[in-house]
């Protein structure tokens, strides 16, 4: 099939595409130029915030189009009012956080949604195709996680342990979160374009577990190579923060899990990564690799102060 990319060299982008090229399609990448592009791809160099850049999509079709950069309607809006529909798939990488708050957990596809959520333009997004009646497959994860990522999510831990820093943990350090490791999250998406059922759905898309925050500060010391009894816990009060803010903390100071059977169930999909591989493989092939560092630990005598 040929298949557009909005992005395609980073994070996410990364390992998709390598699947994707695994299975033959013809790729074009859309991208800012920053980073190197496989030869053997088309390679279209733009900022998709600009008219002019997007022109060269102009007139364009595609079997799919793959959209993990978008970030509102507008976004995917403009791609398509210059391409047309696809005429097989649209695909596209929501996220977790449009969830609005529960008390129940793991929240499924239908758990009600915030409409006032910093990720409502993904919601938007969503609410479009289907109001445009372009066939789509969208996908929510929690947190993503694994080589490549830009986001302090796994290196907020790693760092602390290496440095030999105590970890600051909201309140008892019990609270429950979910991580995914993005190469399951791309073969997820690779595979959705092979199941004619996954055409107008939602899937959240983590790891098959969750974790509490003690929990993943064990884990990621154990990816380092660190005895986690030697790792210094400090707990904070998060009761003045916004728990969803991730500033000085890279997680929501609330629970936040969510149920994956359906994208098990309808892609025979499963992560092939538990939490503890998937920490080790970024560590090992990521963090380790970018050299000695020196982080700004600041905001954690702030959040411990506090």
């Amino acid at each position: 099939m040929k298949i557009l990319v909005m992005g395609g060299t980073r994070f996410i982008g990364k390992p998709l595409v390598a699947q994707l090229q695994e299975a033959g399609h013809a790729i074009t990448l859309f991208t800012r130029g920053r980073n190197p592009v496989p030869a053997d791809l088309e390679h279209l160099v733009g900022d998709r915030t600009s008219a002019e850049d997007l022109a060269q999509l102009q007139g364009r079709s595609f079997d799919v189009i793959i959209d993990s950069s978008g970030r509102s309607g507008v976004d995917s809006e403009a791609v398509v009012e210059r391409t047309g529909a696809p005429s097989h798939r649209f695909v596209y990488v929501s996220s977790a956080g449009v969830y609005a708050d529960s008390e129940l957990w793991p929240l499924d596809e239908q758990a009600a949604t915030d409409p006032a959520s910093r990720h409502a333009g993904k919601l938007d997004t969503e609410t479009w195709l289907r109001q445009q009646a372009i066939p789509f497959t969208s996908f929510r994860p929690t947190y993503i996680y694994g080589p490549g990522n830009y986001n302090p999510v796994e290196s907020w831990f790693f760092d602390r342990i290496v440095h030999g820093r105590p970890v600051p943990l909201p309140g008892d350090g019990t609270t429950i979160t979910q991580l995914g490791h993005v190469s399951d999250l791309a073969t997820a998406m690779a595979r959705c374009l092979d199941v004619e059922a996954a055409a107008n759905r939602i899937y959240n898309c983590s790891g098959a577990q969750g974790v509490t925050f003690r929990g993943l500060v064990a884990a990621a010391a154990r990816a380092c190579g660190v005895d986690p009894a030697a790792v210094e816990i400090r707990s904070f009060d998060p009761s003045g923060l916004d728990k969803k803010a991730r500033k000085a903390f890279p997680l929501r100071l609330a629970h936040f899990l969510t149920d994956i059977h359906r994208l098990q169930r309808e892609l025979a999909w499963s992560p092939a990564f538990d939490l503890e591989a998937g920490l080790a493989d970024s560590f090992s092939n990521d963090y380790a690799l970018r050299g000695p560092t020196t982080p700004d630990f600041s905001s954690d005598e702030a959040l411990l102060a506090g």
